[in-house]
């Protein structure tokens, strides 16, 4: 096992490097599209007629049109789940979850995190808030929170911020990570500089590495960098794992990799 891991290549920087302007950027953005959704949400309801899934393919155009300018900074890979995620979100089930996924960032990192509770707790990885004397948290619908890492554990890549609010949407997550080998699982991040996109995989299995003691969740889904910190979601609507890096594998090929969602408690034992 450990002679088959060493031609595996494992790649944990799944955060986005930005400087403080292209930060600043990201930060308005949300806050003028949260802003836009408000103004509109009543317009929106008086044209029911208007098909959900035309506002999709329009945005999406508009998306492929982006692509089209900068060829090198998107791939077809990329379109694929941006098509994936404007399908998914027609859905009002991914929709919950997609309000309860944050956006992370510490420094000059972003990445992802996830609500799992109504009172701020924040789940989301180590590597992305490491060394981090200053975490912002973005809700999509509610706005910029200034978070408190309340614990953290490097070897699990885990940590738990707090952004003590009330009323927030949150996940569930499950006890244990239970699965069946290619179970359908959903998972929302922030890859590619977009924010909240839902996608689909299947989970290959657990498998052991020579970087860490405990086993973690394969799975066969298009991550990329950004997802750092998604929750990994089953059909039955609880977070399993949360995702944290992609390895190159010798049978697989590219596949992302989650930490068990059990781990938490680890975690949250050190609060």
């Amino acid at each position: 096992m450990e002679e088959k891991h060493k031609r595996d290549i494992i790649d944990t920087d799944l955060y986005e490097e930005l400087d403080e302007q292209e930060m600043l950027d990201i930060l308005e953005e949300e806050r003028n599209q949260t802003n836009d959704q408000q103004t509109n949400e009543e317009e929106y309801k008086q044209k029911r007629r208007f098909p959900r899934w035309a506002f999709w393919l329009i945005a999406l155009v508009l998306s492929l049109n982006v692509i089209a300018i900068l060829p090198k900074t998107f791939s077809i890979p990329a379109i694929d789940f941006l098509m994936t995620s404007a399908k998914l979100s027609t859905n009002s089930t991914i929709d919950n979850y997609q309000a309860a996924v944050v956006v992370v960032q510490s420094g000059e990192s972003k990445g992802t995190g996830f609500s799992i509770s109504s009172d701020g707790l924040i789940i989301t990885n180590q590597h992305v808030i490491d060394n981090g004397k200053k975490v912002s948290v973005a809700f999509p619908e509610l706005g910029l929170y200034q978070a408190e890492i309340v614990a953290e554990d490097a070897a699990l890549d885990l940590a738990i911020l707090d952004v003590k609010d009330t009323n927030l949407p949150h996940l569930t997550i499950a006890k244990q990570a239970t699965f069946e080998q290619g179970e359908s699982i959903y998972f929302i991040g922030n890859p590619l500089r977009f924010n909240g996109i839902a996608n689909e995989g299947e989970i290959i299995g657990y498998t052991t590495l020579k970087s860490r003691d405990e086993e973690v969740i394969m799975l066969q889904a298009p991550v990329y960098r950004g997802n750092s910190g998604s929750p990994v979601i089953n059909k039955e609507g609880k977070v399993i794992g949360v995702i944290y890096a992609t390895m190159n594998h010798k049978s697989h090929g590219e596949v992302g990799l989650a930490i068990p969602i059990e781990y938490y408690e680890d975690v949250k034992n050190k609060k």
